[in-house]
């Protein structure tokens, strides 16, 4: 199993173009954009079909389409990633001229703010802004986009140009694959597992797919933790009460700003992860005043539609813990991860009214192989 754990900044969004003018041409757009959502991302938005001419050569009408989605790839890569697609398509740019008739033709026309001028590649697109068959599906499913070079909106670029092109909405439906995915039928998902699992990875991917709210716990600014691992015992309790105390606020803030009809929300966890490590952490006197505390602040919060369970073997989460290279984890024991998961197994048990789906991912990188995150996607019902 290769590494679950590399690091992911924000995701971003990206606005490509889909052509095609050669044989089946909704079949040829149809099938990119299954395999955009199968090898990429998950496509937000997808416009109507229109037809177009042919412009600077001789050729049959395109079928054109624009389409969004989010990632946390870099452009350059995920402009690779849509030529690889081209290629699966029966499209080599490199044995065609400028202009001429192509299967298919995928471009990325704007990724937010971002500018790049390079040999490989170049954005925003340099044809953006002349060609009616890009602005007006663009349009379509951005309506209020601004131009990241010249700080104009596409809607006055379309009607500032005389864009004499024939362009014509078919009465065409395509099918977006991300709409078979009964994900969003949750308003609240939690992500649980054992330290190392890949719950902040698999959330951050959810978020960014599904365009949902992204809440992560604020583990890094808490002041015991370090100090917990090199003394246990003194402060374990402090830990616990500092972890239960930000984790009620993180969720009563963030929850309570939410429109669940709106808006859904991923979290890489759920509050009664506090109730099962200070089972661990705490002795027995400790323990019961927590657990009391627990329940009266338990009351008042929005609990998940589901939980998210990621079972790891023991040796995969050590190489993780590892692998992303935090001092104050280098002390974890086998031991110690073998209690937490057994804390975990004996909750559930005794919680059977919580709605939770236990995922295997001990021979996954959902990470870096989009085919095993969607398998867990899929595997949510």
């Amino acid at each position: 199993m290769t590494n679950l754990l590399i690091i992911m900044e924000f995701h971003k969004k990206y606005h490509i173009s889909i052509g095609s003018n050669i044989g089946n041409r909704q079949k040829n757009i149809q099938d990119s954009i299954d395999l955009i959502h199968s090898r990429i991302s998950s496509l937000h938005a997808i416009s109507s079909v229109y037809e177009t001419e042919s412009i600077g050569f001789e050729g049959d009408d395109f079928f054109n389409i624009c389409a969004s989605f989010n990632s946390f790839k870099s452009p350059h890569l995920i402009m690779s990633e849509l030529l690889e697609i081209e290629k699966l398509l029966g499209r080599i740019r490199n044995k065609e001229k400028k202009y001429s008739s192509r299967i298919i033709d995928i471009d990325i026309l704007l990724v937010e703010d971002t500018v790049i001028n390079s040999e490989e590649l170049v954005i925003p697109h340099l044809e953006l802004c002349n060609r009616r068959f890009v602005l007006d599906p663009l349009i379509e499913i951005d309506p209020n986009l601004i131009h990241p070079v010249n700080k104009i909106s596409l809607k006055e670029i379309l009607n500032s140009f005389q864009l004499n092109q024939k362009i014509q909405k078919k009465d065409i439906l395509l099918k977006n694959p991300a709409h078979s995915i009964r994900l969003n039928s949750y308003n609240y998902i939690a992500i649980e597992g054992n330290i190392g699992s890949g719950k902040t990875s698999l959330s951050k991917l959810i978020s960014s797919d599904f365009n949902t709210k992204l809440m992560l716990e604020r583990f890094i600014d808490n002041p015991f933790l370090a100090k917990f691992y090199q003394n246990p015992e003194e402060f374990a309790f402090k830990l616990e009460m500092s972890f239960l105390a930000d984790r009620y606020q993180q969720t009563n803030e963030d929850l309570s700003q939410l429109n669940f009809f709106s808006q859904n929300i991923i979290s890489d966890y759920d509050i009664h992860k506090s109730l099962i490590f200070s089972k661990i952490n705490l002795n027995e006197d400790e323990f019961n005043l927590y657990r009391k505390l627990f329940y009266s602040l338990y009351k008042s919060i929005v609990k998940p539609d589901l939980i998210i369970f990621l079972n790891q073997t023991i040796e995969n989460l050590k190489n993780n813990i590892r692998k992303r290279g935090r001092d104050y984890e280098s002390t974890i024991s086998e031991d110690y991860l073998l209690k937490i998961n057994q804390s975990y197994s004996d909750f559930f048990k005794s919680r059977p009214d919580l709605n939770v789906k236990f995922i295997d991912v001990s021979e996954m990188d959902f990470v870096k192989n989009r085919l095993d995150y969607l398998s867990i996607i899929n595997g949510v019902k």
